[in-house]
């Protein structure tokens, strides 16, 4: 569904049983199934029905309100009663459904709560095998079709439907490989009195916030994995120039070599950090990252914002570790690589590599160690680990800064540290992983985890050569 590629609305079947067509979705296996939006998107070439009972149109009116205020042609069919009524006869109500989606033609449909009942029968009867947006895990839902792409929402927190996310996970699973998406929310580990986030109750606030539903719909048509295509609006986060210089700087351990000084750029000489130029192209990018504030507003305490572009630089240091680099961080980045395409994937630099910042008094440890500078299963967020064991990084350096984890120099200045990642496909941390996250598909994990599936703001790693510590960053506020 990108540009004028958009998805043809899925064949349906009759009512009266005959067979059913395949929907686009399945009936292009073998094409790649990461293929990322290479044109500008069109909303308002989309048509979406939504179905009416259980979406909130009166009660929760602005998880509606996004959809049409994103620009998508709606159709609600609203006439539907109440299905959690007993001897309920969900059937009887098909037709009227059917005569929404023969008129309507959509490209997905989406429900809601007690609309799922009507969901799981349309799949049921074969009246629809489109991509599907299906909040509130509903008790009638026991299971994805197969062929069918869904993304599932569901708030750790719901009121009325409660469920351990393992078996929400399992369910997830149970649907085809590459074609289903879990966007769920859960409360942090505890920080004092509160939680730094909460999860989501059942009317999902989160789904209003950061474009996420009208993205979830779009990952939802997208014709390929959803994950990747929602992985990948989060570039939409940071900004423009942020971008341009992640590129330039490169997404791969190798990539980095180009730019060292040690001798035939191999990391092995008895110093390990050399001073970068100021006035040089690289020092420009690596301060550009530095600086880069969000597109929108952080979901964490953001400390007077405008004294962010006035801090001064006072050191800026190349991490030139050979050992670590060719002993660690590469063979992982490899291994990386080879378990995506494995799932069927392409890997992209870029998509499952990130540029993001550390802190923490140990940075000379870290960029020394000749094997593993980072130490995830010891690491945490100053001792609780909020999102599980691990090594956490932020997005933004201000974040690092603002939560008071940067090195504090005898001097006054502060040290952080810029880091390449290699955070595959991360999924939502919690604070009960203990160093080994769930599983993906077949045998394959989680490589890495967050603080949100819909706009991530920390990353957490669980293996030593996840992360490779590139830049040392001195600075006075």
């Amino acid at each position: 569904a990108r540009g004028s590629g958009l998805l043809a609305p899925p064949r349906l079947a009759s009512l009266d049983g005959s067979p059913r067509s395949v929907s686009p979705s399945t009936s292009q296996r073998g094409a790649p199934l990461d293929d990322l939006p290479s044109e500008p998107y069109d909303r308002t070439q989309q048509r979406v029905l939504i179905i009416g009972t259980g979406f909130g149109m009166l009660l929760n009116p602005a998880q509606f309100n996004v959809l049409r205020d994103a620009g998508y042609q709606i159709r609600a069919v609203e006439t539907l009663p109440n299905p959690e009524t007993p001897n309920f006869q969900v059937h009887q109500f098909l037709p009227t459904i059917k005569k929404a989606i023969d008129e309507f033609q959509p490209h997905a449909i989406a429900c809601a709560s007690k609309g799922g009942v009507f969901m799981v029968a349309l799949w049921q009867t074969g009246l629809w095998a489109g991509p599907t947006l299906f909040i509130n895990r509903h008790p009638m839902l026991c299971g994805l079709p197969k062929g069918v792409p869904v993304v599932l929402c569901h708030g750790s927190n719901d009121e009325y439907y409660q469920y351990r996310r393992e078996d929400i996970e399992n369910l997830v699973r149970s649907g085809e490989a590459n074609r289903c998406l879990l966007y769920y929310t859960a409360n942090s580990g505890p920080l004092g009195r509160g939680f730094t986030r909460e999860g989501d109750r059942h009317n999902m606030q989160s789904l209003v916030q950061y474009d996420c539903l009208p993205r979830l719909l779009d990952a939802a048509m997208c014709g390929s994995d959803p994950t990747m295509h929602l992985m990948n609006s989060w570039n939409r986060f940071v900004t423009e120039e942020r971008l341009k210089a992640e590129q330039w700087l490169g997404f791969r351990p190798e990539d980095l070599r180009r730019l060292w000084q040690s001798e035939e750029q191999r990391g092995f000489d008895e110093t390990i950090t050399f001073d970068v130029a100021r006035g040089t192209e690289e020092y420009a990018k690596v301060e550009t990252l530095f600086k880069a504030q969000p597109t929108v507003p952080r979901a964490y305490t953001d400390m007077n914002p405008g004294m962010w572009q006035t801090l001064e630089f006072v050191r800026m240091e190349r991490v030139e570790n050979g050992m670590q680099e060719d002993g660690n961080a590469s063979p992982y980045c490899r291994a990386l690589e080879r378990g995506i395409q494995a799932q069927g994937l392409r890997f992209r630099p870029g998509l499952h590599t990130k540029w993001a910042f550390h802190g923490s008094s140990a940075v000379e440890e870290i960029v020394s160690n000749p094997i593993a500078g980072f130490q995830p299963l010891m690491s945490g967020s100053r001792a609780a680990a909020l999102w599980g064991p691990g090594t956490y990084f932020a997005r933004d350096a201000k974040y690092v800064y603002d939560g008071g984890f940067c090195k504090i120099n005898p001097d006054g200045t502060k040290t952080m540290l810029l880091c390449l990642l290699m955070s595959g496909i991360p999924c939502l941390g919690d604070p009960n992983h203990r160093g080994v996250l769930p599983i993906r598909q077949g045998r394959h994990r989680y490589n890495s985890s967050v603080d949100s599936i819909s706009n991530p703001e920390i990353y957490v790693t669980q293996t030593p050569g996840a992360a490779y510590p590139a830049y040392v960053i001195t600075f006075r506020s």
